[in-house]
């Protein structure tokens, strides 16, 4: 089965609002096997122009697009759509370890 992972670059606009939207992302990306590997932190620019404020990358969703349209994402994604811009990717392939 492939390995999917979740990208998402993220420059928060309203701090107060994105606030509500973490707890509900995390319980979200939890109930289908998720786990963050990077959220926040430090980023240093490597190749191109700088980069967004925020990245997240999410680990072990089995089901990535199901997570990402599921309802209990959707209203989490409402605020985070309302307090941010930015980019989302679901990225998939094969783990090269194996």
């Amino acid at each position: 089965m492939p390995k999917g992972y979740f990208f998402a670059e993220i420059e928060i606009t309203d701090p107060e609002i994105y606030r509500h939207y973490m707890p509900l992302a995390e319980a979200a990306v939890a109930a289908y096997g998720g786990r963050s590997i990077v959220r926040g932190g430090d980023m240093r620019v490597l190749e191109g122009n700088r980069p967004v404020r925020r990245a997240v990358i999410l680990d072990s969703l089995q089901q990535a697009e199901a997570f990402y349209r599921s309802p209990q994402y959707q209203e989490a994604l409402a605020l985070r759509l309302q307090s941010s811009t930015g980019h989302a990717y679901l990225l998939t392939g094969n783990n090269t370890s194996e």
